[in-house]
């Protein structure tokens, strides 16, 4: 009865610079991101047998509550005109026609105005029966994982074959810190592909010890003002420093909860009665047997 969320983006990302740009449909448009994320999906569906799917896109990859909060988050994506995300102009023209793929293998995409598909994703996460599994490169997601409602992260950095299935243990593992306390550790890290700063002079062993030692940026805060054993001076000084910046830290790198979801059929899409549409696309762009596997996994 598993959910699989799929982090879109993240997704064709990874495949656009994972798959030859030699790919090419008939007409020669470019196709190495297409066939890379239908095949991911496919092998991850039958990896995982999911019951339940949903594709989360970007209603907004800068929300504009975070941008106020924070005028820098994410401005280091912009392009020069500081207008839109940098994207790659060989993906740019693949992504509608993914998009109509999805939408003809009947697979729901989700994307709601003014949150990213982090947000989305971690409200399904919370309104849904486990077990769920996002996929996703991305390592902020690391705060949704949840043991006991089964809650993991597939994290594709090392890719689909090799990649980690991260639960509360592995976080504590590989941070060394309580597998529950990413975001807190995240935010006194910082994060500079969102172009996060985190608290001046605390780097990732700094982050770590905060985080072992205090729940939340309240606790820490007051232990830097209290002395607490734990904190070095200069460490305790920095915290103290960083003041304003932890005061909307926990805003910006916390995933909304409380997203309003639409009410749709998230169940895996069953075969319908004419695949014509699906094969003229396949011919169309030469997508072959990606789309052939893509059939495979939905046991159409």
């Amino acid at each position: 009865m598993t959910l699989m969320l799929l982090d879109s983006a993240s997704l064709w990302y990874r495949a656009y610079y994972g798959m030859p740009d030699t790919l090419l449909a008939p007409d020669g448009t470019p196709v190495n991101a297409i066939r890379g994320y239908l095949d991911m999906t496919s092998r991850l569906i039958g990896m995982y047998s999911p019951n339940r799917l949903v594709a989360c896109i970007e209603g907004d990859w800068r929300p504009s509550w975070r941008v106020e909060l924070f005028p820098d988050y994410k401005a280091n994506r912009l392009e020069e005109d500081g207008e839109g995300e940098e994207e790659p102009d060989t993906l740019t023209p693949q992504i509608p026609i993914l998009l109509d793929l999805l939408d003809e293998f009947g697979i729901p995409l989700v994307g709601v105005d003014d949150y990213e598909a982090d947000d989305v994703m971690a409200t399904f996460a919370v309104k849904e029966n486990g077990p769920i599994r996002i996929v996703t490169g991305d390592r902020d997601l690391f705060q949704l994982v949840d043991d006991k409602r089964d809650v993991k992260v597939v994290y594709l950095a090392r890719g689909v074959s090799q990649h980690d299935l991260v639960d509360i243990s592995w976080v504590a593992k590989k941070y060394e810190i309580p597998g529950d306390r990413y975001a807190l550790f995240a935010m006194f890290r910082g994060d500079p592909s969102d172009g996060l700063p985190g608290v001046r002079g605390i780097g990732e062993k700094g982050a770590a010890l905060i985080a072992n030692n205090f729940a939340t940026v309240e606790q820490a805060i007051a232990g830097a003002h209290e002395g607490h054993s734990a904190l070095t001076p200069a460490l305790a000084k920095k915290i103290i420093a960083g003041t304003d910046y932890l005061a909307i830290a926990p805003t910006i790198v916390h995933c909304a909860l409380d997203v309003a979801l639409p009410t749709l059929d998230i169940s895996m899409p069953a075969k319908p009665k004419d695949l014509s549409k699906i094969y003229e696309l396949q011919e169309r762009y030469g997508l072959g047997a990606s789309i052939d596997r893509m059939i495979t996994a939905l046991n159409w």
